[in-house]
């Protein structure tokens, strides 16, 4: 499944992977450190899906280190890990790092310094949801992954460019010592 967000016209909304996707706004570091949000709360995505605030919380309770960072949602491409996945008041925040010791890891890098890649996408299961009007709104998700993708269906979720840390304690030092000749 690539790129498709499978939506359930019944009245028990049987569970199902499903996936939904959030544009990117990245320039990656050497390191490939990246930051954002993969998804938002309380806006419909181009399917007219909602996430509801809290819809995460029992995922990263139970198991938010074994979420993964795919390529194009295919679990045959791990492209990274995610160091961090927490909701805050905006949606779900992610901060992780593309392995560009891997080819699809610096090919990823590559792509999303240059703009050609611009989308972010959950990969999950619904376990509740209801009816806003024309939209579903998902109150409880079972995240499974987060992948980089061409094409995404949240419009206002991005990444946002992130420092390296490793530059950053140079910097740091180097200021630092300059306040010493000071």
């Amino acid at each position: 499944m690539r790129g498709f967000c499978i939506l359930l016209e019944s009245s028990k909304m049987t569970p199902t992977y499903e996936t939904k996707f959030a544009p990117l706004d990245l320039t990656t570091t050497a390191s490939g450190h990246v930051e954002g949000y993969a998804a938002l709360f309380g806006e419909p995505d181009r399917s007219g899906d909602i996430v509801a605030p809290g819809a995460f919380a029992e995922t990263l309770r139970a198991r938010s280190a074994s979420v993964k960072f795919l390529w194009q949602h295919d679990p045959a491409q791990p492209i990274g890990i995610w160091d961090s996945i927490e909701e805050d008041a905006r949606g779900l925040r992610v901060k992780g790092r593309l392995l560009t010791a891997l080819s699809r890891g610096r090919e990823a890098a590559t792509l999303l310094n240059a703009g050609a890649l611009d989308g972010l996408s959950i990969g999950f299961r619904t376990i509740t949801a209801d009816r806003a009007g024309p939209n579903r709104r998902l109150t409880k998700i079972e995240l499974w992954e987060i992948s980089l993708v061409t094409f995404p269906m949240a419009e206002h979720a991005r990444l946002t460019p992130t420092s390296n840390p490793d530059a950053k304690a140079l910097a740091d030092a180097i200021r630092s010592a300059a306040s010493a000749f000071a």
